[in-house]
C-alpha cells in the first residue's frame, strides 16, 4: 500500500509496535520514550480508507510542533528534543519518517477529549437540534448551523474504543473521572489554546470552527500536551471567504472526502471504499493549503 509519495503503514525494526490507530503508529522507544509515526492513511465515519493520502502525515506532523511551539507557556508538551535519528540507525529506515514522526515522553493519556467549539458544527449541532443544548450546556434559541457560539465552549468527550464513535460528556462527568482540580485545568488550558489560535488563523483567512486536544500525566502528576494539535484533521478549517451560516461551511479537512463519499452507496462501515485519483490530489492540497496558510 506504501507508495513513492505516501505512507499507509509504517514498519520499523527493532522497536515493539504498541498499536495503529486510524492514522497514527506508535513504538516503545524504552520506558521513558515512544516513537509516533503519523502516516497518510485517512479515516471517514471511523472507518479506515484504503488509500493513503499523499503527504498528509508531514503536514500534520509539522503543523502539530507549529502550534506546540507557539502555546509553550501556556502548557508543556510532549516533545523531548530527540529526533528520529537519535533512535534509528540504519539512514534508509529513518528517511521517509523524519519529517512525519516525533520521538515523545512517555505519559499516561486522559480518557477525555478535550473539545471545544467556537462554531455549533457536527455533533455539537446535532445535540442542539434534539435538546437546545451541547454536552449539557443550554444554548439560545433560534441559532442556525454554524453560527458562532455566545462565547467558546468546553464540550467534552470520552474516548470511545476502536470501531466506536467518542460520546459527548458533560463537564460533570469530567470531574467524576479525573477531579474538579485537573478537570478546571484541562478545561481552562484547552480554551486558552483554542482562542490564541483562532485569532492568529482568523489573521490569515481560516476561522477554527472546533478542535480537540488530549492531555496526558507524568508519574508526577503534571500535565501535558500531546498526541496532535490544531490539526485539519484534529479540528474544523474553514475558509473565511467561504463562511456563512445555515450550512456545513466548506473546509481544508477530510470534509471534501465525506462529501464524495456520500455520493456512494456505501452504509458507512468497513472496508471503505477506495478514492479516485482526483479525490486524493485535491484532499492532499487541502491539507497542504492549510499548513501554508498557517506558517507563511
Amino acid at each position: 500500500m506504501n507508495t513513492p509519495d505516501a505512507l499507509f503503514e509504517s514498519s520499523v525494526p527493532g522497536l515493539e509496535l504498541l498499536g495503529r490507530g486510524k492514522v497514527r503508529d506508535i513504538y516503545a522507544v524504552d520506558d521513558e520514550h515512544l516513537l509516533i509515526v503519523t502516516s497518510d492513511r485517512l479515516s471517514a465515519y471511523d472507518v479506515v480508507l484504503p488509500n493513503p493520502i499523499p503527504g498528509k502525515g508531514r503536514v500534520l506532523t509539522q503543523i502539530s510542533l507549529f502550534w506546540f511551539d507557539k502555546m509553550a507557556d501556556l502548557v508543556p508538551n510532549q516533545l523531548t528534543g530527540l529526533s528520529v535519528d537519535d533512535i534509528i540507525d540504519d539512514p534508509a529506515i529513518a528517511a521517509p519518517l523524519r519529517d512525519r514522526a516525533l520521538v515523545v515522553k512517555r505519559l499516561k493519556p486522559l480518557p477525555i477529549e478535550a473539545v471545544v467549539r467556537g462554531y455549533l458544527i457536527g455533533s455539537g449541532w446535532r445535540d442542539y437540534l434534539d435538546t437546545g443544548a451541547t454536552s449539557g450546556i443550554d444554548l439560545p434559541p433560534g441559532l442556525e448551523q454554524a453560527a458562532r457560539l455566545p462565547e467558546t465552549m468546553f464540550t467534552p468527550a470520552h474516548k470511545a474504543e476502536a470501531g466506536e464513535h467518542d460520546e459527548n460528556i458533560s463537564f460533570d462527568d469530567v470531574v467524576g473521572m479525573i477531579g474538579e482540580d485537573l478537570a478546571a485545568r484541562v478545561r481552562d488550558l484547552s480554551i486558552a489554546i483554542y482562542e490564541r489560535a483562532a485569532e492568529y488563523a482568523l489573521a490569515r483567512g481560516i476561522i477554527i470552527a472546533d478542535t480537540k486536544f488530549e492531555f496526558g500525566l507524568d508519574d508526577d502528576g503534571a500535565l501535558y500536551l500531546i498526541d496532535e494539535v490544531i490539526t485539519p484533521d484534529s479540528s474544523r478549517f474553514w475558509p473565511v471567504d467561504g463562511y456563512e451560516t445555515g450550512i456545513s461551511p466548506p473546509s481544508f479537512d477530510k470534509q471534501f472526502v465525506r462529501d464524495y463519499l456520500d455520493t456512494l452507496d456505501w452504509d458507512k462501515t468497513a472496508p471503505g471504499p477506495g478514492l479516485p485519483a482526483d479525490v486524493l490530489e485535491q484532499t492532499s492540497a487541502k491539507y497542504q493549503e492549510a499548513y501554508d496558510r498557517l506558517t507563511r
